[in-house]
């Protein structure tokens, strides 16, 4: 699912629950017979693997444990957003099960056309802010009455705009299952929301090597 730096020095790769047996077998084959602490893996060579919990599951002591929790079937929520784009759904072990895209058009930060710089700006933020009220809305409707059937809410995209949605007083209980991780996505559609129910499940790995 791809790598990505880590502060400090290593890099992230995400797991499918799936794979993290065959995972770790690899993992072997090219660093050499590992010994585990807790959720972290030593292999001869020095080099290391901490896993983590994928969103929705609690807190375990050992990889066996944690390798059974993240392949156990559960509900996500997912809140993807960006400037004016909001993609909502929920997945049901690893399907999509229910889900609403919408878009809004909301101006970019140049002003053009002549147009004074506070009414351009007064306008841009009324459009940001029916944005998000939209998107508050079909989260109500889509996650809100299905919140106590769901483990965590995962969100991606543009952290500020995720914030705003959340802000939403009638969204109390929805914001008290957000995940930790953002998810780093492009704009919000269909199809990414589908490809996001794999990143949320999977299983974050922090790499480092000697």
């Amino acid at each position: 699912m791809g790598e990505r730096a880590a502060a400090g020095g290593g890099k992230w790769v995400d797991v499918a629950p799936e794979r993290l047996p065959r995972w770790l077998e690899n993992f072997a084959a090219r660093h050499g017979p590992y010994t585990a602490e807790g959720l972290t893996v030593i292999a001869a060579d020095g080099a290391s693997a901490t896993l983590q919990e994928p969103p929705g599951v609690s807190p375990v002591p050992a990889l066996a444990e944690l390798i059974d929790a993240a392949r156990a079937p559960r509900r996500l929520g997912l809140l993807l957003a960006r400037k004016g784009a909001v993609a909502v759904g929920i997945a049901d072990g690893g399907e999509l099960v229910a889900s609403k895209v919408d878009t809004h058009y909301v101006q970019g930060r140049t002003a053009a056309g002549g147009w004074s710089q506070q009414r351009f700006a007064r306008r841009r933020d009324n459009q940001a802010k029916a944005a998000s009220a939209d998107a508050a809305g079909i989260v109500g409707r889509i996650l809100l009455p299905e919140v106590r059937s769901l483990a965590a809410v995962v969100a991606g995209g543009d952290r500020s705009a995720v914030d705003t949605i959340l802000s939403a007083p009638q969204l109390a209980a929805v914001a008290a299952l957000r995940a930790g991780r953002l998810l780093d996505v492009p704009e919000p559609r269909h199809a990414v929301l589908v490809t996001a129910v794999a990143a949320a499940r999977a299983v974050p790995i922090l790499i480092r090597e000697p």
